[in-house]
């Protein structure tokens, strides 16, 4: 082997370990998250094609003064439809994988109310990697990596900006004006439904819970502080969610209402002794529950869109079923 190609060959190496470290350390100082790559995978924060020849049929509108996308059953208002509340992953309303994955749950009885929790500051989009060559040259190879780790801080930056203590106040905002604007599906279902997908998991699972009235959960402080936090019972009555982003252990403890759970085997984003440990609490609390862990899938997998790996298509169909069995029986 000439001393040309082994000098390069080592160069290499040392720029991709250089490369993955720089992504490893691009969080904030003191973050909690699992700093293994990107906070938020890849599916997440960027679409996968569009399943061919499929079109949104929803309407864009506002609740409460916040963005919403709306997918009503084609027979609404004649027959009745329960009330969903659909929460997204970074991609955000204006996806049209996600209007897509709006649109099937209406097909099934449900009106559809999917907000703008991001106040039209979507996660950093770029395009998928997967669509470079199979064997890239060296420089396209940095250049990935260099990419790669650009957005990975921006991710991190972005997610600084979207915390309960902002989110909430808006979701609850829709929530009231859902009520309102289609009391009739509301009354139907006996109140609202969730389904969420990545950073739209843990709003479901926190909407699912009995929490104290504070600050880190977008509520105002209390003003007697000897009257102290007052808890607030679920906003939702059943819930579903598929690999959920930043879930905590308490997140899943103050749950109160039904719930099931899509995830996947070695999910950094979702870690096993977090999960292990909200299992234990639902037994304990005797909370209505179900958990499928999908081996061998990517974390985002459930959300809509088009995979040429026929067993992630197969995984991605069953985690729908799953997610609309739960509140179809619920």
């Amino acid at each position: 082997m000439a001393d040309e190609e082994i000098a390069t060959r080592a160069l290499e190496s040392d720029v991709e370990r250089k490369s993955t470290e720089n992504a490893e350390q691009s969080v904030f100082p003191g973050d909690t998250r699992a700093q293994e790559g990107a906070s938020m995978g890849e599916h997440c924060v960027t679409d996968r094609p569009t399943p061919a020849g499929e079109i949104p049929t929803g309407e864009m509108s506002k609740l409460g003064g916040i963005d919403v996308y709306i997918a009503k059953p084609s027979d609404y208002p004649h027959s009745p439809s329960k009330l969903l509340l659909l929460l997204t992953g970074g991609t955000g309303i204006k996806s049209t994988n996600n209007q897509l994955q709006a649109d099937k749950y209406a097909s099934e009885g449900f009106l559809v109310v999917m907000p703008d929790q991001f106040e039209g500051d979507p996660a950093p989009n770029s395009v998928d990697a997967t669509s470079a060559e199979d064997h890239p040259s060296f420089i396209e190879q940095f250049k990935l990596r260099a990419a790669e780790t650009a957005k990975s801080f921006l991710i991190d930056m972005w997610l600084a900006r979207h915390t309960p203590e902002k989110v909430m106040p808006l979701l609850q905002k829709v929530i009231e004006g859902a009520k309102e604007e289609f009391a009739d599906a509301a009354a139907s279902g006996g109140g609202i439904y969730g389904v969420g997908y990545c950073f739209g998991a843990k709003y479901i699972l926190i909407l699912a819970g009995e929490r104290p009235d504070t600050v880190a959960w977008g509520q105002a402080a209390p003003k007697d502080v000897e009257q102290g936090a007052v808890k607030h019972t679920p906003l939702i009555k059943a819930g579903a969610i598929a690999h959920g982003t930043d879930v905590t252990k308490e997140d899943i403890e103050l749950v109160k209402v039904p719930v099931s759970m899509a995830c996947i085997e070695h999910d950094s984003l979702f870690p096993e002794e977090v999960l292990q440990a909200g299992r234990v609490a639902l037994e304990k609390n005797s909370i209505e529950h179900e958990i499928h862990v999908y081996p061998g899938v990517p974390h985002g997998f459930a959300v809509l869109g088009d995979y040429e790996d026929r067993k992630i298509k197969d995984a991605q169909k069953q985690a729908f079923g799953q997610m609309l069995g739960w509140i179809q029986g619920h």
